[in-house]
């Protein structure tokens, strides 16, 4: 079995910035792409960024340049970045593993993030 656990997230004021972390552990041989979603309320889920084991990165549009994922693969651990947060960054944020291995999806409980204007 796979275990993520996050830590991070909070309340901040606009214009602040917030580091989200999410570790893998257990039966971690098949991890590859890990990532962040967030789901804010009455909304769908959205992909905010993902990357590789390689380090290859993706973005949303709406944090690209403010948002910046990485990635410790000695410690099987993925992080989020975030600056210059909006008010419309208030989401509750999963971190996600794929797993070719398990031939699924790790997911975690979520983390609160809200921005204050």
């Amino acid at each position: 079995q796979v275990q993520l656990v996050e830590s991070g997230g909070g309340s901040v004021q606009a214009g602040g910035s917030l580091r989200l972390s999410c570790t893998a552990s257990g039966s971690i041989t098949g991890i590859s792409d890990m990532g962040w979603y967030r789901q804010a309320p009455g909304k769908q889920r959205e992909l905010v960024a993902q990357i590789t084991k390689r380090g290859r990165t993706t973005y949303a549009d709406s944090v690209k340049g403010r948002f910046t994922i990485s990635r410790d693969n000695a410690n099987n651990t993925v992080y989020l970045q975030m600056n210059s947060l909006k008010p419309e960054d208030t989401a509750v944020y999963r971190c996600n593993a794929e797993d070719w291995l398990f031939g699924g999806t790790h997911w975690t409980q979520g983390t609160q993030v809200t921005v204050s204007s």
